[in-house]
C-alpha cells in the first residue's frame, strides 16, 4: 500500500469533519476521487485456504438450479387505486449494433458479460441467468410487449429508459423508437439522459473514452428538439400533466440552470408544454431547485457506503480484488432517511453486483433478499411518502434489467418470480399479526418410524404438522400432512419457505435421529400451550432450546457458513435436542436462499443447524436455555 493510501483514512475523517452543505461535500468527493482515485486503499483481502484447493471443490452447483424461496408465476389482482407509481430504470443494452461490434466484438451485446461472469467467494452468486424472458434479443418488438405486460401484473406503473445522446449521435434507440411506434404497449415511460462519456471501463470517467460528450447550448437544443416525441406520446410518464424527463448527471454540463431554461423554452415553443425536469442522485445531491430543475431521484446503492464485508469472504479466485458491501445495511440506511425540503422521489435497490463487468475487481453488495427488498420498498412507500402529495408519489427503481449489474427485477433461474412478488406484496401495508400458531418439524432418519411420529402427532391440535426425513430423498420416504400429502420436499428449509418467515409462525424443531421413540418424545398439548404463551408473551424471544450435548468446536465449516449467511459477530455454535423458534428469527438463514444441493449432506446441514442460535441472536431476537445441561 502506497504513503497516500495510508493516510486516505486520516483525510477521509478530516474531510468528513468540515462543516460543508452536503451539496458542496459531494461536489468536492467526485471531483477529488475522479482525480486522485489511486489515492483509495484496496478492499481488504478475504480469507482462503492453505493451497488453494478449496476453490474446485466449491463449484459444484448449477448457476439455473433453483435456489429454496424460488417463486413461479403467479396472478393476483392489484389495489387500486395504487399507493404509490413505480418506476423501474430500464437498460436498452440487449441487442446488436455497430459501435458494440467495433468495440467489444461482433455480435456482443450485454449477455455476453452476463453469462461470462464467475463466482468470486463462496456464496457469490454468478452468473445470474435469466429465465421466463430469456436471453433476449430487444431487436424483436415482442419482447418490449411481454416486458411491459410482466411489469404492469407485478406493479410496476412506468418503466425510464436511459438514453444515449452523444451530440447528435445516439445508441441503443432502436427498441425505444420500436417502443414508441407500438400504440399497443400501455405501459408509461420517460427518458433519463445518461450524459457521461462512454468509457471501456463502463464507468463514465474519463479514462479510455469510447464516445465523449460535446455539451453546449446547441446541443442542449438539438437534444430536446431529438428527444420531443418521446414528450408528446400520450403514454409518457406526467407529472401534474407535465411529461417527465431525467438527467443522470448535471454537474457534467456547463451551466445546469441554462441548460433546463433553454429546455423549457423550447418546449413551451413547440407544442410540448410545461415539463417536470429531475436529476439522479448518483454522485451529487444538490437541491433542484438550484440548477433549475424540480426534482431529484434517489439511486441507491450510490451516495451510501455500508460496511465492507470483503476480509470475511472466503475466497474462491485467489486473486479477487472486488468491494463486499452489506446489501442490508444499505437498504436499512436509506429505508430510514428523512425526506429532504426540496421534492424528492425515493428510490430501492433490489441488489448490485457488478462482478459481470469487472471480473475480479466487481463491487458487490452481499446478503440482497426479495424480502429485505419488500420491506424496503413497502417502507418507503407506506411510511416515507406518508405525507407526500400524490402527484409526488412515486418510487424508481434500479433496475427492471442491469442484468451486468446484478440490479434486476426480471425473473431470474434462481429464485424466478421472487422479486416481482415481493414488488407486488410491498404495494400493499404491513398486514396486522395474527395469532402464533406451530409448526411441528421432525427429523427422523428410520422410515419405518415416519408413519409411528404422524399418528402420534395428529393428537396434539397443532394448526401445521410437517416431517421430513433427514439423509433421504422426498420419493423415498418424507411425508408432508400439511393438506396436500405427497407433496413432499426435499428439506426443511424448504418447508419453512412455504410458510414465511411468517410472524405468526412458531415452530417446533426436534432432532430424533437415531431415536427409536419418535412418538414418545413429541411435544405433549400442555408443552405447546407454554410455548405459546411465552413467545406470546415475550415479543423478544426468538428460540428456546434443549441440548445434552458436549459444546461444538468452531470448525471451518461454521466460520464459512457465518459468512454465507451474514453473520456479524463471531459463531459459536451449538448442539441442540429441541428448540422452538419464532419463525421471523430466522430471515437471515431463509433470506440467503441456499441451493439445495448446498445442504444435501449432512456436515453442511448439522452447521447450518449449529448456528440458529448465533442467526437467532443476529436477527435482534432473545435465545433462551431454560433446561441448559452442563
Amino acid at each position: 500500500m502506497s504513503v497516500r493510501q495510508s493516510l486516505f483514512p486520516l483525510l477521509r475523517a478530516v474531510f468528513r469533519a468540515l462543516p460543508l452543505p452536503q451539496a458542496q461535500r459531494d461536489r468536492l468527493r467526485t471531483r477529488l476521487l475522479a482525480r486522485h482515485s489511486d489515492w483509495v486503499p484496496p478492499p481488504p483481502k478475504g480469507q482462503q485456504d492453505e493451497g488453494g484447493t478449496r476453490a474446485s471443490a466449491q463449484l459444484r452447483w448449477r448457476a439455473d438450479e433453483q435456489a429454496i424461496g424460488h417463486v413461479p408465476w403467479r396472478e393476483a389482482t392489484l389495489q387500486s387505486p395504487l399507493p404509490a407509481t413505480l418506476v423501474a430504470f430500464y437498460l436498452p443494452q440487449f441487442h446488436t449494433f455497430p459501435e458494440n461490434d467495433t468495440w467489444w466484438g461482433k455480435g456482443f451485446t450485454e449477455w455476453r458479460n452476463v453469462t461470462r461472469a464467475l463466482p468470486q467467494f463462496e456464496g457469490h452468486i454468478q452468473p445470474r441467468l435469466p429465465a421466463d424472458l430469456g436471453f433476449y434479443d430487444l431487436r424483436n418488438p415482442q419482447v418490449m410487449r411481454d416486458q411491459a405486460r410482466l411489469a404492469a401484473e407485478y406493479g410496476i406503473g412506468a418503466f425510464c429508459f436511459y438514453y444515449y445522446w452523444f451530440s447528435g449521435r445516439t445508441l441503443m434507440e432502436d427498441p425505444l423508437r420500436q417502443w414508441l411506434a407500438d400504440d399497443s404497449i400501455e405501459l408509461p415511460f420517460c427518458l433519463c439522459w445518461a450524459n457521461e462519456n462512454w468509457a471501456r471501463r463502463w464507468d463514465g470517467r474519463d479514462e479510455d473514452i469510447l464516445i465523449g460528450q460535446q455539451h453546449s447550448a446547441e446541443d442542449d437544443l438539438a437534444f430536446i428538439a431529438h428527444v420531443a416525441p418521446y414528450l408528446r406520446d400520450r403514454r409518457a410518464l406526467k407529472v401534474e400533466g407535465r411529461p417527465m424527463l431525467l438527467v443522470y448527471r448535471p454537474h457534467l454540463l456547463p451551466d445546469a440552470r441554462a441548460t433546463a431554461e433553454r429546455w423549457r423554452r423550447w418546449c413551451r415553443d413547440n407544442d410540448v408544454g410545461e415539463i417536470h425536469l429531475a436529476y439522479v442522485q448518483g454522485f451529487e445531491r444538490p437541491d433542484p431547485r438550484d440548477i433549475g430543475f424540480d426534482a431529484a431521484v434517489e439511486f441507491p446503492p450510490n451516495m451510501s457506503n455500508p460496511r465492507s464485508l470483503s476480509a470475511q469472504q472466503w475466497l474462491l479466485n485467489p486473486a479477487f480484488n472486488g468491494d463486499v458491501r452489506d446489501w442490508r445495511e444499505l437498504a436499512a440506511e436509506i429505508a430510514a432517511r428523512p425526506l429532504p425540503d426540496y421534492p424528492l422521489y425515493p428510490g430501492v435497490n433490489p441488489g448490485w453486483d457488478n462482478e459481470a463487468r469487472r471480473s475480479g475487481r466487481g463491487r458487490v453488495y452481499l446478503h440482497a433478499s426479495p424480502r429485505g427488498y419488500r420491506d424496503w420498498l413497502q417502507t418507503t412507500i407506506h411510511e416515507r411518502l406518508a405525507s407526500a402529495p400524490a402527484s409526488q408519489r412515486m418510487v424508481f427503481i434500479n433496475a427492471w434489467n442491469e442484468w451486468a449489474e446484478g440490479a434486476v427485477l426480471e425473473p431470474d433461474a434462481r429464485l424466478g418470480h421472487a422479486w416481482l412478488d415481493a414488488t407486488r406484496q410491498a404495494l400493499s401495508p404491513t398486514p396486522l399479526a395474527s395469532p402464533l400458531q406451530v409448526c411441528l418439524l421432525v427429523l427422523i432418519d428410520d422410515p419405518e418410524l415416519i408413519a409411528t411420529a404422524c399418528d402420534a402427532a395428529c393428537d396434539l391440535g397443532v394448526s401445521y404438522r410437517v416431517f421430513i426425513p433427514t439423509a433421504l430423498r422426498p420419493q423415498d420416504a418424507a411425508v408432508d400432512i400439511i393438506g396436500h400429502a405427497g407433496n413432499a420436499l426435499p428439506s426443511i428449509l424448504q418447508v419453512l419457505e412455504t410458510f414465511g418467515p411468517d410472524p405468526s409462525l412458531l415452530t417446533c424443531w426436534l432432532d430424533l435421529r437415531g431415536s427409536r421413540d419418535a412418538g414418545q418424545q413429541l411435544p405433549g398439548a400442555a408443552a405447546i400451550d407454554a410455548a405459546l404463551q411465552q413467545f406470546s408473551e415475550k415479543p423478544a424471544l426468538g428460540m428456546l432450546a434443549t441440548s445434552t450435548r458436549e459444546a461444538i468446536i468452531v470448525s471451518r465449516s461454521h466460520l464459512r457458513w457465518a459468512a454465507r449467511l451474514g453473520l456479524t459477530r463471531a459463531p459459536t455454535p451449538q448442539a441442540i435436542d429441541t428448540m422452538w423458534l419464532r419463525a421471523a428469527a430466522l430471515r437471515s438463514l431463509l433470506d440467503a436462499h441456499c441451493y439445495p444441493t448446498e445442504l444435501d449432506n449432512d456436515s453442511a446441514f448439522d452447521s447450518v443447524t449449529q448456528l440458529l442460535p448465533d442467526l437467532v441472536a443476529n436477527a435482534g431476537y432473545i435465545v433462551a436455555w431454560p433446561q441448559r445441561q452442563p
